[in-house]
């Protein structure tokens, strides 16, 4: 560290809690295609300098925005017993994502193996070891509920009502009889219906079919 970093630093008395505040604050504001060292920097009024002497790369950033999201899901008072258990951690989940601007994709853009990413993983494996039959089927409904809420989150924050308008004058009734047929359906907006069948479905299907072994 230079001595402009150790002054700027001992100047300010920021710590990576204050470096990650600040990431949120900027992301909350302006998205995660326009959270950069340099916005935060700004955020906190310090040199660039000193952003990168807490978070080293943006890549370390983002695994640390991720895991704070993941740490906002209390895994406490679960209702009932595994296949209860796993839906609401996810619908916990949700909850956190949607708690910040791009936050699924912030999630998703990430692997970061962290104690509270971790934590949240491990609770979530327990209720499904109990729910599903085989411990290769418990792994891997755990991803398979990951995925569907990480692009369910994404689709509902971005929620493009051009992009609808779009693929609804796009939809030939003659060319594309069975998409018309349920086109309102399939754009449906009602995200909090569409992620409870979902994740319904998801854990119906695991409690009642074996993952294949290899």
């Amino acid at each position: 560290m230079t001595k402009k970093q150790t002054a700027d630093r001992a100047k300010v008395g920021i710590t990576l809690d204050h470096v990650v505040g600040a990431a949120f604050d900027v992301l909350d504001r302006v998205g995660v295609a326009k959270l950069s060292t340099r916005t935060i920097a700004a955020e906190l009024g310090v040199s660039m300098n000193t952003v990168m002497w807490h978070i080293r790369t943006k890549d370390r950033l983002l695994d640390t925005m991720a895991d704070a999201v993941l740490g906002e899901v209390s895994l406490e008072d679960l209702p009932g017993q595994g296949h209860e258990q796993a839906a609401e951690l996810v619908r916990r989940l949700r909850r956190a994502m949607l708690g910040h601007r791009d936050g699924a994709l912030l999630v998703a853009g990430t692997f970061p193996a962290e104690p509270r990413t971790l934590a949240f993983t491990d609770r979530l494996m327990t209720a499904l070891l109990e729910a599903c039959p085989t411990p290769r089927t418990a792994a891997w409904t755990a991803w398979n509920l990951f995925y569907f809420t990480l692009g369910l989150v994404q689709e509902e924050q971005a929620a493009p009502a051009d992009e609808r308008e779009r693929l609804r004058a796009n939809v030939d009734a003659q060319r594309f009889a069975a998409l018309d047929s349920v086109l309102e359906e399939f754009m449906s907006v009602d995200f909090e219906t569409r992620f409870r069948f979902g994740v319904e479905q998801i854990l119906r299907s695991a409690a009642a079919t074996a993952a294949p072994e290899g």
